[in-house]
């Protein structure tokens, strides 16, 4: 865990399920996510803008990860990082003071009720 607090990104490559704590837990310590994989549908869609603090990459461009990474001026990564902080709070599970206010416990409801009026 102390690799993710001193990083700047975090490779989140797809797992053989459908869900991976590699997001979450990069997004806890503060580090841009690199998301690789062709078809995978990140928490909250729905609501967030994932383009906004992460780094989507298709595995045909695994091996120009490196140069793809490198390519990002220091201005969008100072974005992107600034957009890990502003939706940490989405993905902090509250449990010894109960729910807050567009936490965790919030966004799977709102998650929830959007899947099904959608019929997602």
């Amino acid at each position: 865990m102390n690799y993710m607090k001193d990083s700047k990104y975090c490779i989140c490559p797809r797992g053989y399920e459908v869900n991976s704590p590699r997001v979450v837990e990069s997004i806890f310590y503060g580090c841009v996510p690199v998301l690789i994989s062709n078809n995978f549908v990140p928490p909250f869609f729905e609501v967030l803008d994932w383009s906004s603090f992460s780094v989507i990459v298709a595995e045909k461009d695994v091996p120009r990860l490196r140069e793809i990474l490198v390519g990002i001026s220091k201005n969008r990564f100072m974005e992107l990082e600034r957009g890990v902080r502003l939706v940490r709070r989405y993905f902090v599970w509250n449990y010894n003071k109960g729910p807050i206010k567009f936490d965790l416990f919030h966004m799977i409801l709102h998650s929830i009720w959007f899947n099904r009026l959608y019929e997602i």
